[in-house]
């Protein structure tokens, strides 16, 4: 069995712990992928994980496909400047003009890192204030959760990263204006940084209010601090300006990722001239990459906006998202379930709840094992979603309404089924 010998190769037999779906048997085997489907040892699944984002045009698309070959042919690293890089960020920074200037580097988590400590870098200050259930990456100064009151110093999420590092990093209730507007007073003179999730996509989907967000740009500009949106998951997923351009807040830095890659690493960090400017050469704040702008990365990711430029992935993708949207909530309700579904762009998440979902506090409140349950259900019945209630639901360019009314037939048979195991 191919987990096993993973098992004896890999920590916990992966190498990302979402890929575990620790509340399986097993994992899933990836065997391919096209379109909206995955092909795995468990059967061929629509899929709504779609790479947890990264893919917004459905698996294998003709035209990425061909920009990747087409670059192969050429050659696939050269460590040198290349016309395709620059075309690719007039592109980003045409539709993103926040985006002044830019470094391109391997990962979201990459991106974030340099982001933090080039605001550092610019402000000479130390302190970061980040939000509860906002995910930022994999480095030690955001793995960071809070403690208990309003807003707390950081304690580290995670084995081998010491407490004085985190100790810089303040953790602030996302979606709440009086406890950040307190974080910021707090904090004082050593604020270096806010960074947010503009639409929080790693604790389920949470859309916050217009004021927060507001607010955020408001506070950090009146200390001479950075706000930093964090748009991996939202850049170029909820429109081609993301989702500074959807609340009409502009940051001065931003970090992308996922879509903009096509399905092949990469990680922005970008933002004003003024700050970018710091970065080496240019400046003193260092960062380097082998395969910073790999070809292959830029070639995927410039076929994928050319794409998203013509609006029609978008038109498929979100109208998709908001028929399963509102499709869920009636199987859910016909099956005695009462439930809550967040959607916006081509990204919908359900939860097993009463009233709303507005924070973190709220996503915990949901009745994770229903969710889990009904994931592993699903899988039986051809539909694979988001492995997880804080993971976030997507549909691509592919999900077209043929594969909607598939999708929802089965899962009102998921439902059936869920409600006769919870009986």
């Amino acid at each position: 069995m191919i987990f096993e010998k993973a098992k004896r190769l890999f920590p916990g037999g992966v190498n990302s712990p979402a890929r575990a779906l620790k509340h399986l048997p097993a994992p899933l085997v990836a065997r391919g992928a096209s379109g909206p489907y995955l092909y795995t040892d468990r059967g061929n699944l629509i899929d709504y994980c779609m790479a947890f984002g990264a893919v917004i045009l459905g698996h294998a698309h003709p035209k990425v496909k061909r920009a990747v070959e087409e670059q192969l042919e050429r050659g696939w690293i050269y460590a040198l400047l290349t016309e395709e890089e620059v075309i690719y960020a007039e592109k980003i920074r045409a539709h993103v003009p926040s985006v002044e200037k830019m470094r391109i580097v391997n990962s979201g988590t990459e991106a974030t890192m340099n982001a933090i400590r080039l605001a550092r870098g610019y402000t000479r200050r130390d302190v970061v204030i980040k939000f509860d259930g906002n995910f930022h990456g994999s480095h030690d100064y955001v793995l960071v959760k809070a403690g208990s009151g309003a807003a707390t110093w950081g304690v580290p999420t995670s084995a081998g990263i010491p407490q004085d590092v985190v100790k810089l990093t303040a953790v602030v209730p996302y979606n709440d204006v009086d406890a950040f507007i307190k974080a910021v007073r707090e904090t004082g003179d050593r604020l270096a940084a806010v960074i947010a999730e503009p639409i929080a996509g790693n604790y389920g989907l949470i859309i916050p209010d217009r004021e927060f967000i507001k607010t955020l740009r408001e506070e950090t500009e009146k200390v001479g601090a950075l706000l930093i949106f964090d748009e991996i998951i939202t850049g170029f997923r909820v429109g081609l300006s993301g989702a500074q351009g959807y609340f009409g807040v502009k940051p001065d830095l931003t970090t992308l990722g996922k879509v903009v890659g096509g399905g092949f690493p990469i990680g922005i960090f970008g933002g004003r001239a003024d700050v970018m400017d710091l970065v080496t050469p240019s400046g003193p704040v260092y960062n380097a990459g082998t395969f910073n702008a790999h070809p292959v990365s830029i070639a995927a990711g410039l076929a994928v906006i050319t794409e998203l430029e013509t609006g029609e992935p978008y038109r498929v993708a979100n109208q998709a998202a908001e028929k399963l949207a509102k499709g869920l909530e009636d199987i859910a309700s016909r099956a005695g379930f009462e439930v809550v579904v967040k959607q916006l762009a081509s990204m919908f998440q359900l939860y097993f709840k009463k009233g709303d979902v507005k924070t973190p506090q709220d996503v915990r409140e949901s009745n994770e094992k229903l969710y889990l349950k009904l994931h592993e259900i699903a899988i039986k019945h051809g539909v694979y979603l988001t492995p997880s209630q804080y993971e976030v639901n997507f549909t691509s360019a592919a999900h077209t309404p043929d594969v909607v009314e598939q999708t929802l037939a089965a899962l009102e048979q998921s439902f059936k089924e869920l409600k006769r195991e919870a009986t």
